[in-house]
């Protein structure tokens, strides 16, 4: 029988960083540009906002345990223990778990479209579509290489524009780099994923980026997307207040887990990394929201 210690484990919580991070970095913008007081937030839409993005994470998370190990690609891991893979959970109960966190992040995302704008529930669809097709599907994208594509498109830009857009109601062009700040952290925690996991990847056919970039080039990849994430917090800081270059201090915490993948780490040595980059996503966030927020 399944315990509830593996299904928290199944849900992947060192990955919650990548859904809170954009609800935080979203919130700050929307409240600089509307200059609300703290008070004056409406709280509650960011609440919301931030269960429809912890929801599509777990909801993603147990839908590529449930096709992963379906087509047998998590029977030799390198990595954390995944249900289906190791045997714990029968492959439709995961599935229905996957499908169940998916429907609580559709009722949220409904409430807010409902008080904000009925075309949000044609976004949110697509994100529902995106994240079973990572790894689901006769033709999973994620197999192919458009992982951290689709990651920066609905954990960045998507997430973070998103909730500011639902807090404001207009678009603002501080939430666009935002949402690429925190868009190139969630890949990095892919990226770091795929590159522990290139050689049972490259056994099960998963043509993941980090297969087809191979190792070396990978390694680089991860290191660019940590400076294009400190180039976002100058963006930022430029169309905002200068106090959001606090956001830089996120480096302090993303130095240990890329000199880890610089200097060669392979195997069990990278899963610190993937903890790593995630606290590193959430810093980035909070040291740029809080001088948005207080600003």
């Amino acid at each position: 029988m399944t315990s509830s210690a593996d299904w928290i484990a199944g849900a992947r919580p060192r990955t919650l960083p990548a859904a809170v991070a954009p609800v935080l970095a979203g919130t700050g913008v929307a409240a600089y540009v509307d200059q609300v007081a703290l008070v004056d937030l409406q709280w509650w839409k960011a609440l919301l906002a931030l269960v429809v993005s912890l929801a599509l994470q777990v909801g993603v998370n147990y839908a590529n345990d449930y096709s992963d190990g379906i087509r047998g690609t998590d029977a030799d891991r390198v990595g954390p223990m995944r249900l289906v893979g190791s045997g714990r959970a029968t492959p439709r109960a995961v599935k229905t778990a996957a499908f169940a966190a998916f429907g609580v992040a559709a009722l949220a995302g409904l409430v807010l479209a409902a008080t904000t704008a009925w075309w949000l529930v044609a976004v949110g669809v697509v994100c529902v579509v995106a994240a079973w097709f990572y790894t689901g599907g006769d033709k999973p994208y994620g197999y192919l290489g458009l992982g951290e594509v689709m990651v920066f498109v609905f954990f960045g830009l998507v997430a973070v524009i998103g909730t500011t857009y639902v807090l404001t109601e207009t678009w603002e062009w501080p939430a666009l780099y935002a949402g690429v700040g925190v868009g190139a952290l969630a890949c990095a925690i892919l990226v770091a994923n795929n590159l522990r996991d290139i050689p049972t990847d490259t056994v099960a056919g998963k043509r993941t980026l980090a297969v087809r970039l191979s190792d070396e080039r990978t390694r680089y990849l991860y290191a660019f997307l940590v400076l294009v994430a400190a180039a976002a917090v100058v963006a930022v800081a430029s169309a905002t207040t200068w106090w959001a270059l606090l956001g830089l201090g996120f480096l302090a915490r993303a130095a240990a887990p890329t000199r880890a993948v610089l200097s060669g780490a392979t195997g069990p040595a990278l899963i610190p990394v993937l903890a790593g980059t995630g606290a590193s996503e959430l810093a980035w966030s909070v040291l740029v929201a809080v001088p948005l927020l207080l600003a």
